[in-house]
């Protein structure tokens, strides 16, 4: 018989969540540490990390960095393996979305929003793909979206980074599935973030996504508790390079 909790146990696992300081990132951090996880959040803002580490308890801890910045990667890398160990998980949260039309792009923004959604979660996984491979088991989960797949108006720059994440997840499970690391994406639809507060502030745009949707409704944070758990867990040791839309059926329409 099959042990259903089995499957899903993180215990004495050590998942790194980035922008764990709000949004699916901190819902990502607080549903792997309810499956026995010991979570190491890395984020800019302390405040918003001390908040997070007063919700989940001593199993977790914050590092306070910006991923984007790689001349510090060495650095971040012994700061998030002092507290628990060397991560096992590695899961790629944090974004940036400028909104800048296509005609309105400007180089700062381009490359303020590659380095943050497509070059972090590859040299970051770089830095720790050789601690996973130690211990013949890792998980690596990169945020694609809704624009890894469709064009959205004043996207261009963001649309570009993410349908890059795509491929960058495909590659990673190439280079690394052997040695026992999954490489996956989630594609979240519309979920109330900061970086969607735009979407929902108005009303009648919101109505008009969730009318998109097969399921007739956006997401709710609880909705991302099941994907992050499966695809960081043994339940999906058999699953990389996907891209798993949870999206309410929104790009099946």
């Amino acid at each position: 018989m099959v042990n259903v909790n089995t499957l899903f146990d993180l215990t004495g696992k050590v998942a790194c969540i980035t922008g764990a300081s709000s949004g699916l990132g901190r819902r990502a951090a607080v549903a792997l540490a309810s499956a026995g996880a010991n979570v190491v959040g890395v984020a800019r803002r302390s405040d918003a990390l001390e908040g997070l580490c007063d919700e989940i308890g001593a199993a977790a801890t914050g590092v306070v960095a910006d991923v984007a910045d790689r001349t510090h990667l060495d650095k971040l890398v012994v700061d998030l393996s002092a507290p628990f160990g060397a991560p096992d998980i590695v899961l790629h949260a944090a974004g940036l979305n400028t909104r800048e039309a296509a005609d309105d792009v400007t180089i700062k923004g381009w490359d303020q929003t590659l380095a943050l959604n497509l070059s972090a979660p590859f040299f970051l996984s770089q830095a720790l793909v050789p601690g996973m491979k130690a211990k013949g088991w890792g998980r690596i989960v990169n945020f694609a979206s809704l624009q890894t797949f469709r064009a959205f108006p004043s996207g261009i720059a963001y649309g570009a980074t993410k349908g890059g994440v795509g491929q960058l997840t495909r590659a990673m499970a190439e280079a690394w599935s052997p040695y026992g690391i999954t490489a996956n994406a989630i594609g979240p639809g519309f979920f109330p973030t900061e970086l969607t507060a735009a979407v929902f502030d108005d009303d009648e745009r919101a109505a008009r996504n969730a009318a998109q949707t097969c399921i007739g409704r956006n997401g709710t944070l609880a909705d991302i508790d099941g994907p992050v758990l499966f695809l960081c867990s043994d339940a999906s040791a058999y699953v990389t390079g996907q891209v798993l839309m949870v999206d309410g059926g929104f790009t099946a329409k």
